[in-house]
């Protein structure tokens, strides 16, 4: 038996979507294994030969960061032209990642990716050079975020890969929780 809603109801009713999200070429999501004890717990965050991360083949690493975040700050928005970076947010922190194709020649081109990083999950989220990146964090704690790269960081205008985008070039509702 198929109920009716009242008609005003019938006109603003929607199902949400559970279908497959956008996706970005050259994005990586790589779940990681974490485990618990008794005592706490322990996640390896990659295997490295020669710089050379094994879930990630031609990535050699070049520096390794630490950042953290005010409680519901927002980094954004910047792109690399060369610089690929691999991410990791461990699980007691809890952020949002909106990631932009802006690829000229992707096959994903100007394709978004809006989705949390943390929040118990243990994974790497691989975001290569072209794709714009963002990230708040949506907890009332600091937050917290270790990446590598693959090309070292300088301030030196000639050598500098840190492009800029304003903080809502892509609209100030993207960085709003989704509610419903």
């Amino acid at each position: 038996m198929r109920i009716q809603f009242k008609k005003e109801i019938e006109q603003i009713v929607h199902l949400q979507d559970y279908g497959k999200k956008p996706s970005i070429e050259g994005v990586r999501i790589i779940n990681l294994r974490r485990f618990n004890d008794e005592g706490g717990s322990f996640t390896e965050l990659a295997r490295i030969e020669n710089g050379v991360f094994a879930e990630v083949p031609g990535f050699k690493i070049a520096q390794i960061n630490f950042s953290d975040m005010e409680p519901q700050s927002i980094k954004a928005f910047h792109i690399h032209r060369q610089q690929t970076d691999i991410w990791f947010v461990p699980p007691d922190s809890k952020i949002l990642l909106i990631l932009a194709d802006l690829r000229e020649d992707s096959p994903t081109s100007a394709n978004l990716m809006r989705f949390v990083i943390g929040d118990g999950n243990s994974q790497l989220i691989v975001i290569p050079p072209g794709v714009s990146h963002g990230c708040k964090n949506l907890s009332q704690n600091k937050a917290h975020l270790i990446y590598c790269m693959d090309k070292q960081f300088s301030t030196e205008s000639k050598q500098c890969d840190e492009w800029r985008l304003p903080w809502d070039h892509f609209g100030a509702q993207l960085w709003e929780i989704q509610k419903g």
